[in-house]
């Protein structure tokens, strides 16, 4: 069977892809493995990871803490069904969702492993038969997998790699994690917020080095006052797991012992199966495919988007990622490339997220700036709701105040960052959050405040 489009893979990068090419008119077929669409973002990380995040707050009453006079540390003792029972709908409703999708855009779907035959086919083998496929075009969007250090016995009950925790068999009274990137500093963060005694470590300094400095550090503190005990600097040294309990040993010193282990050592691109040779096509780096600015690889005919092209690996750009890709494949009139500014968004207790430069990166590229901050618990809304201990921060160019990056920590971060997303897009000064009437009141309106700190600086250097 011949096709326009042969997509591998039905997670963000394959579902967006795929509709984009038969949006357009182009005989698509897609193939996946799993027994349900969505890859890892649907079934194993994003949406159950960021759902069970909510299922925590709610089970164990953090975002009432401190408010009407009530200290409540948990409004009800947490069950593991409770725990998954959401979960379970959410991801359910997005299958239904992206079956929807593909139906209604006549994508053929084929169930099975896909391996190529040459630049132009693939074998799909499943327990219906083996079919050959070929197509002018291929896209592969496999996505990624947990990466295994060998030291840890995943086989066991007590240790496991980020995919297998939305499955958890318990909820335990303790456990450590190991890794300090985002999957581990969210899961550190909704364990912590269910009671559990949760002990991270990483052998950076700090958590997640990517972010600015400060956020990083705010973070950190606030990681701590939910219970999370932080061993940063520290590397595992040994690993043992009998039936009663699981040992860590430290580089730091003492030993940790406890109940589960989760392993967050990063992804490693799901291309193993593909037989890329056969296509003319080498993995890079933990299996990863190297692309163009148009996400094409070095053979003409084959593409690809998502976790398998590595950096950034998130769901939001791996949808644009495919789009792009199938622009320039059928040389279509619309959007030809990726914005120029990625937001990202990090679930952690309290949610951080961040668009644009960061302090460092301005140093580094010695771009003269100034920082704007408004803290959330001096904000009316924030106040309400109880968010203490919440910032925005914003940088702006020290000579125009054009707006250079925003960060923010605190409950809706990820949501909030948008307004400073869109200003960056359009090369906005701070002075806009000035001129702009927000609602009152609402945590938005930090914004016009952090725009405020920035000019007052830039007025005392001039």
């Amino acid at each position: 069977m011949r096709y326009d489009l042969i997509v591998i893979g039905s997670g963000p990068a394959g579902e967006k892809g795929a509709a984009q090419a038969a949006y357009f008119g182009k005989n698509v077929a897609l193939v996946e493995k799993a027994q349900f669409p969505g890859g890892a973002a649907v079934n194993t990380g994003t949406l159950p990871s960021k759902t069970l995040r909510e299922t925590a707050l709610y089970l164990s009453g953090f975002r009432q803490r401190g408010l009407h006079g009530v200290d409540v540390t948990l409004g009800r003792t947490a069950k593991l069904p409770e725990l998954l029972f959401h979960e379970q709908r959410v991801m359910e409703g997005e299958r239904s969702r992206i079956d929807d999708n593909l139906s209604r855009h006549q994508v053929a779907r084929f169930d099975g492993h896909a391996r190529f035959l040459s630049p132009h086919s693939v074998h799909v083998s499943s327990p219906a038969g083996e079919q050959v496929l070929e197509a002018d075009h291929i896209l592969v969007a496999t996505g990624s997998a947990p990466y295994r250090p060998p030291e840890f016995p995943f086989d066991d009950v007590r240790v496991y790699d980020s995919d297998e925790m939305v499955r958890v068999h318990m909820i335990p009274r303790s456990m450590a994690v190991v890794g300090g990137g985002v999957i581990g500093c969210e899961y550190a963060c909704l364990f912590a917020a269910l009671g559990v005694d949760v002990t991270l470590v990483e052998p950076k300094s700090a958590v997640m080095t990517f972010l600015d400095a400060e956020l990083s550090e705010l973070l950190q503190a606030e990681m701590q006052r939910l219970g999370v005990r932080l061993r940063l600097g520290e590397r595992v040294t040994g690993v043992t797991v009998t039936k009663d309990a699981a040992k860590l040993e430290l580089s730091g010193g003492a030993p940790w012992v406890g109940d589960i282990v989760l392993v967050a050592a990063g992804r490693q691109a799901a291309t193993d199966e593909l037989d890329l040779e056969k296509a003319g096509l080498t993995a890079g780096k933990r299996g990863a495919l190297e692309v163009d600015a148009h996400f094409r690889t070095k053979v003409p005919s084959i593409w690809a988007a998502g976790d398998v092209i590595g950096f950034p690996a998130l769901a939001s750009t791996a949808m644009e990622q495919a789009r792009i890709a199938v622009v320039h494949m059928f040389d279509l009139q619309y959007k030809t490339k990726l914005a120029p500014v990625l937001p990202y968004g990090i679930y952690t207790i309290p949610e951080v997220s961040m668009a644009g430069e960061t302090e460092a990166s301005l140093t580094e590229k010695k771009i003269p700036y100034v920082v704007g901050r408004a803290k959330l618990g001096e904000n009316a809304r924030g106040r309400i709701i109880g968010e203490h201990h919440g910032m925005l921060k914003l940088l702006a160019a020290k000579a125009d105040g054009r707006l250079l990056g925003a960060h923010l920590i605190g409950e809706g971060a990820t949501e909030l960052i948008h307004v400073g997303l869109t200003a960056l897009m359009v090369n906005a000064s701070v002075e806009l959050f000035i001129q702009t009437c927000f609602n009152y009141p609402t945590l938005s309106e930090a914004y016009k405040y952090a725009a405020y700190d920035a000019l007052g600086q830039l007025g005392q250097g001039t």
